[in-house]
């Protein structure tokens, strides 16, 4: 599913050439703009960084543009404890577990003592790709995210200085934050938000059988996963709609009846627009099967209820999309689209030991 890059001393040397030329490049075009992203091309076979096959070079910002040096102490800090209050919970695998892919198995996270999210924890994955965060699309930038973490009192509660003096005490933080941002570099909250973003940007998931399939293995669904294919893409249940592109999201907002009462009011807390009520950001269904609860606020916790919830035509509500009709899907259907949604589960992704907490990281 993977690029190898060759061996050879004459593709070696040519590709040595292509990087120093690149990075040349990237360079004049940082110094004109700290705002414009660039697109980094990054051999796919080494590091943290893989691109599945038939996806595009991810976009980094140009202000923290991509390495494997950053991406490692990334890693690092997403797992380390130190990082909160009292260093008793991971920094962000408390609440962004690999085996969902990298969301949570509960209604709501619980942060800093037992302290509960608002919300249902939406996957990192393909965030790279992504332009809009959160549920109700606030956020825009991993680093920002990253950094009021670190504070937040429902999230690690913890003091940006005393985080900053534990990792300049620690055996081996200093030298990678030198190796990651240059000799000289002083330990701070923006560096270790920037690492830990780079990582985030580095989970990359492609490789399910859907993935397969497209790519020309036409023995990677079963039958049932393939007529579930073409009711997801047909016109009968239109998920594709909402479920589109490579990364099965369109990225806009939708109220799909899941709940009777606008105790969320979702988007409309962004834009105040009376239409905006209830309306949430599509989530991505690559690893779907992974990431129950579902939803905004966990209410669906299998996938079962998913399509059922579709099928019904969702809850009575005013400003429910339009789009969201009773399908009326026989029982055989629904089995169908079920089964293709476990079709987008890549299992190589949930279980990459580079994705993993490190070995000499004790937790």
């Amino acid at each position: 599913m993977f690029s190898v890059v060759t061996k050879s001393n004459k593709r070696y040397f040519k590709r040595t050439f292509f990087v120093l030329f690149m990075a040349f490049n990237l360079l004049i075009i940082h110094s004109c703009s700290e705002e414009q992203n660039v697109t980094i091309q990054t051999p796919e076979s080494k590091g943290i960084l893989l691109i599945p096959k038939g996806f595009p070079q991810p976009v980094f910002p140009a202000n923290n543009q991509y390495s494997e040096a950053k991406a490692a102490l990334g890693r690092m800090l997403y797992y380390e404890k130190i990082l909160s209050k009292d260093s008793t919970i991971a920094s962000c695998s408390h609440c962004l577990k690999q085996a969902n892919a990298f969301s949570d198995n509960t209604d709501f996270s619980l942060g800093f003592h037992g302290e509960p999210e608002s919300r249902n924890t939406m996957t990192h994955q393909n965030l790279v790709y992504r332009t809009r965060l959160f549920w109700d699309g606030r956020g825009t930038a991993i680093e920002a995210i990253a950094y009021r973490s670190l504070w937040l009192p429902y999230v690690l509660s913890g003091d940006t200085n005393e985080i900053v003096r534990r990792l300049e005490k620690h055996p081996l933080y200093p030298k990678m934050f030198r190796e990651a941002f240059g000799d000289g570099v002083k330990i701070s909250a923006t560096l270790i938000s920037q690492a830990i973003a780079t990582f985030v940007r580095a989970l990359i998931t492609g490789n399910s059988p859907y993935d397969r399939y497209i790519n020309g293995d036409k023995s990677a669904l079963t039958e049932s996963q393939l007529r579930g294919m073409k009711l997801f893409f047909g016109d009968t249940a239109k998920c594709f709609r909402c479920h589109s592109g490579f990364l099965f999201t369109d990225e806009k907002f939708h109220n799909t009846g899941v709940v009777s009462h606008y105790f969320d009011r979702g988007r409309f807390e962004v834009t105040k627009k009376d239409e905006d009520r209830g309306k949430f950001l599509t989530p991505t269904l690559r690893n779907v099967e992974f990431t129950s609860p579902y939803m905004h606020n966990g209410e669906l916790k299998t996938l079962n209820e998913i399509i059922e919830h579709y099928n019904r035509g969702g809850r009575a509500i005013i400003y429910k999309d339009t789009l969201i009709r009773p399908l009326n899907l026989n029982k055989t259907e629904l089995t169908d689209l079920v089964n293709f949604l476990k079709a987008l589960s890549d299992k190589s992704f949930v279980n990459n030991k580079k994705f993993s907490n490190p070995n000499n990281v004790v937790h």
